[in-house]
């Protein structure tokens, strides 16, 4: 019996071990491309946010206007972007595109860019109003052509702010920490 004892002190640690490690690699490697960073699906409208954002320097609450009402930033609707686009660049097919989704009364296909795993609950209220700017988490946008992740969407990500968030706070600010609990995020 002494033998098996020895055998089991062992195998079981190493055959946890390889188990975990088989789990957490498959979990890695098999993620879906859009919690990737990088990604970047086809739009049903091409969209510049070099040109929206940067060049014109719309503010990202102008078009994503759940921002600071709701858990989502929102995608705006097809009437929002007719505002303009009932006399600017009325010519180019995209536009003329976008005018017959909008008098259709249909919404705009827009495919997600950043989306989280269902499990995550994820608020943009309380970031917004603690001053964090959109670019902290969703890259330079005013900069891209076509909307790319530039942040994973993994947890270490978040929970790595969460613990030291002064590089994305404004000066000034009183907050320390962010909530690390695990029902903070997953609900």
């Amino acid at each position: 019996m002494h033998r098996f004892d020895r055998a089991f002190r062992f195998v079981l640690p190493a055959a946890a071990v390889a188990i975990l490690a088989t789990v957490l690699s498959v979990g890695w490697f098999t993620q879906p491309d859009r919690f990737a960073k990088g990604y970047a699906p086809e739009q049903p409208i091409p969209f510049s946010h070099e040109l929206h954002a940067g060049t014109l320097r719309m503010q990202c609450q102008y078009c994503h206007s759940g921002v600071t009402k709701s858990r989502s930033a929102g995608i705006p609707s097809p009437d929002l972007c007719m505002g303009c686009h009932k006399v600017t660049r009325t010519e180019r097919p995209a536009i003329q595109k976008l005018a017959q989704i909008a008098a259709s009364g249909e919404p705009l296909p827009w495919q997600r860019v950043h989306t989280l795993p269902d499990h995550v609950f994820f608020d943009h209220r309380p970031h917004v109003n603690a001053g964090i700017a959109c670019q902290s988490c969703h890259g330079e946008v005013q900069t891209m052509k076509v909307i790319t992740r530039e942040m994973g969407m993994r947890m270490g990500n978040c929970l790595a702010c969460h613990r030291d968030p002064h590089a994305v706070l404004p000066p000034g600010s009183k907050i320390t920490k962010g909530a690390e609990h695990c029902s903070a995020c997953h609900r």
